[in-house]
């Protein structure tokens, strides 16, 4: 008797299983951003969540939480509820680096959430307002070390990507440069194009236009290849800096403990809505290199990741100040 109870039971909760992975979405999904609007991770995401949306008939609606960083955004998602209505999307940034710059975060990259799918990765690109008297890292690095300090280049905060590549860059190449942070990624790009700010790095999709126009000039790509986007613009590596490479990537979680099933329905979109040439050709053509993958291949890579930025930060004596 008791094995037929145990049969029963097991058989009604692969039925609800089956249920819920049926009739999920039943409503719009919300999607926390915590980055500012128009980053390059919002641009990106923006193009594949859409399809996602297309797909699964229910909204995925895109609401930005940027500020410290990440953290105002991530430790609002953090208290979501774990039923697939809630998710985020998280870079590199905010899951590899910022635990190493404060004191305190509410989070363990590693065990506060559930990882859905990697999205995609995004080279970056030393760039300079065209009034820089360097064309070349060569000539950006000699100019630095004539000058120390008195270059700025801007970032969008404290322990941002643009802030972690640059301190990577000047720990490189013996530079010393003065940071200007900014409340987001957007107006310290704009400051840059603009002249305000003579340099940055960028994530390829901010900047990638305004290369192209001659609104701004490319000194070197900081992946380990070129872009096929930017052929003749050499890495920082092939510029004299061996070793130097600085890439991002985009992720979705979703809080701890949200069932298995809607983890997996989730993953499926994704892998489908990165698969649609169109949505391949709109990444790709903004900087982006597609990198659909499943839960465990993200929480491999978040975990080396952490640990790689761990030992850059600590040696390179990186501090949010």
């Amino acid at each position: 008797m008791k094995q037929w109870i145990c049969a029963g039971a097991t058989l009604m909760v692969f039925a609800a299983s089956a249920v819920l992975a049926q009739s999920y979405p039943a409503k719009p999904i919300l999607m926390i951003m915590p980055l500012q609007a128009a980053s390059s991770v919002d641009v990106g995401m923006r193009i594949v969540t859409q399809k996602m949306a297309d797909n699964m008939g229910q909204q995925i609606i895109i609401d930005n939480q940027p500020g410290a960083a990440g953290l105002i955004g991530t430790e609002r998602f953090m208290r979501a509820a774990p039923d697939g209505y809630t998710l985020a999307t998280l870079n590199d940034s905010i899951l590899t680096m910022i635990p190493h710059l404060y004191k305190k975060v509410a989070y363990d990259p590693l065990k506060s959430f559930a990882p859905v799918s990697l999205v995609a990765t995004n080279t970056w690109l030393l760039v300079a307002h065209p009034s820089l008297p360097a064309k070349n890292v060569r000539e950006f690095v000699a100019l630095a070390k004539a000058h120390p300090t008195e270059v700025n280049y801007s970032s969008g905060g404290n322990g941002s990507p643009q802030h972690i590549a640059m301190e990577m860059f000047e720990a490189a190449t013996g530079t010393r440069l003065t940071h200007v942070p900014y409340k987001g990624t957007t107006q310290a790009t704009l400051d840059v194009i603009s002249g305000h700010i003579p340099v940055m790095f960028s994530a390829t999709s901010l900047v990638i236009e305004q290369v192209r126009d001659g609104k701004l000039r490319a000194l070197a790509a900081g992946g380990s290849r070129r872009l096929a986007l930017l052929p003749s613009v050499p890495t920082v590596a092939e510029s004299g800096v061996p070793g130097f490479e600085f890439t991002t990537w985009m992720s979705i979680y979703v809080p701890l403990n949200t069932p298995k099933e809607i983890i997996a329905r989730l993953n499926a979109e994704v892998l489908k809505a990165v698969a649609v040439p169109d949505i391949r050709e709109r990444l790709v053509a903004i900087g982006f290199e597609i990198e659909g993958s499943t839960p465990e291949k993200l929480a491999a890579v978040t975990k080396a990741r952490y640990e790689q930025m761990q030992k850059i930060i600590r040696e390179a004596g990186i501090t949010i100040q």
